[in-house]
């Protein structure tokens, strides 16, 4: 990575917290500090873990923020694919904006 590459941000809540999975993905460890997402809570979708928006502000999904490239948010596209996920912009509860993958199916 170039110091002069511009990130992204990405939401965790699921396997994508794993370092394997990362060193998999990106054949790197990924940045991160702890966040949390309003208004949603998980839920088990088939094998996959998946969140749910409620609109209810008690709710809450706890996870990881992480720095990506583009190319890495790319290959996390890949990625998620095969759960059916699809990619939405969220304000997460530290007011930073982030992308997070849900079920396509419940893309509120």
């Amino acid at each position: 990575m170039k110091d002069s590459e511009e990130f992204e941000s990405l939401f965790s809540y699921g396997t994508l917290q794993d370092e394997e999975v990362q060193l998999s993905t990106f054949g790197r460890t990924l940045e991160g500090e702890r966040d949390a997402l309003s208004a949603y809570t998980q839920r088990t979708f088939g094998p996959y873990l998946n969140i749910e928006f409620t609109g209810e502000t008690a709710d809450s999904v706890e996870g990881t923020r992480f720095k990506v490239t583009s190319a890495e948010l790319e290959e996390a596209d890949i990625y998620e694919a095969t759960a059916d996920y699809k990619r939405i912009e969220v304000k997460l509860n530290s007011g930073k904006r982030a992308w997070v993958y849900l079920n396509s199916e419940d893309d509120k």
